[in-house]
C-alpha cells in the first residue's frame, strides 16, 4: 500500500495526476514555498544539518532512507535538502551548537490570531529573532541562540497552552513561512528560555 504524497507547501494531497517527482500542488504554492525558502535565516542554512520530513513529521535522508537527529551521516546541506523530492518537506537538526527553537503548538487560530499565553513569549522575544509558522499553520517555531542546562527538551504547560523548548538532539520541521514581520536572523533567546525555566 502506497502513501499518498502532500504538497510541501500546504499539506494537501498532491492530485492524481501530478509527476512523480512533483513537490507542489499548484503553482501558487511552489511560488509560496520559494518566496519562503529566501526568508529562512542564513544561520540556518549555512550549517549542514538539514533533512527531510514525511507529511507525518517523520525525518528522511535527502535520498529517502531513515534520518535520525543524533546520526551526522543522514543529514545534508539545506541545497541538498532543498532540492531533494523525498519526503513532504525539510527540517533541521539541533545539535548543541547553541541554536535553540521554542515551538508553541496551537496558539494562532482560524484567523491567525495569537492565544494569550503564547503572546506572552512572543512579546518577550521582542523583535530580536525569526519566527516561522508552523507545518500544521496553527503553531509558531521561535528560532535563536541560547543554552538549556544540560541540553535536554523541556515541554512546559503555559496557562492553556505549552512551549516545547529543544537545543539537541531533535530536529524542527521548517517552512519557511515567516510570521508578522520578524527579521531574518537569529536573536539570543537565552533571557526567554530562563524565565521560561
Amino acid at each position: 500500500m502506497t502513501t499518498r504524497r502532500t504538497c510541501e507547501h500546504c499539506d494537501e494531497p498532491m492530485p492524481i495526476t501530478a509527476r512523480r517527482h512533483a513537490r507542489f500542488c499548484k503553482p501558487a504554492c511552489r511560488a509560496a514555498a520559494h518566496r519562503a525558502a529566501r526568508s529562512i535565516p542564513a544561520e540556518l542554512t549555512s550549517r549542514p544539518r538539514w533533512v527531510r520530513r514525511t507529511s507525518r513529521k517523520v525525518p528522511v535522508s535527502v535520498d529517502g532512507g531513515t534520518a535520525s537527529s543524533t546520526d551526522p551521516e543522514t543529514w545534508s546541506t539545506y541545497r541538498d535538502a532543498a532540492r531533494s523530492t523525498a519526503g513532504a518537506g525539510l527540517g533541521f537538526v539541533l545539535d548543541g551548537d547553541g541554536v535553540v527553537a521554542l515551538d508553541l503548538d496551537h496558539c494562532l487560530d482560524d484567523e491567525g490570531a495569537v492565544a494569550g499565553w503564547a503572546r506572552n513569549v512572543l512579546d518577550a522575544v521582542g523583535d530580536s529573532t525569526w519566527v516561522e509558522v508552523s507545518q500544521g499553520g496553527d503553531g509558531l517555531h521561535i528560532w535563536g541562540h541560547g543554552r538549556l542546562p544540560g541540553d535536554a527538551g523541556r515541554r512546559l504547560q503555559l496557562g492553556d497552552g505549552s512551549v516545547e523548548v529543544y537545543a539537541t538532539g531533535r530536529y524542527i520541521a521548517v517552512t519557511g513561512r515567516t510570521f508578522g514581520g520578524t527579521p531574518q536572523r537569529l536573536g539570543d533567546l537565552q533571557h526567554v528560555i530562563d524565565s521560561l525555566l
